[in-house]
């Protein structure tokens, strides 16, 4: 009975790992993108008129 429970905790934390990696790559592959939007607007604004 316990090594059914121990390989089910063993089954989620391997899964816990790789949803942590992906997570942490799809949050600095936005904020890399989000920076770079950012510093392209702020270097056109001059070219904006409302």
């Amino acid at each position: 009975m316990s090594e059914k429970a121990y390989k089910t905790m063993a089954g989620a934390g391997a899964a816990n790992i790789a949803v942590g990696i992906i997570v942490l790559v799809t949050g600095i592959a936005s904020g890399i993108l989000l920076i770079v939007q950012g510093g392209r607007l702020l270097k056109n604004k001059s070219d904006l008129t409302f």
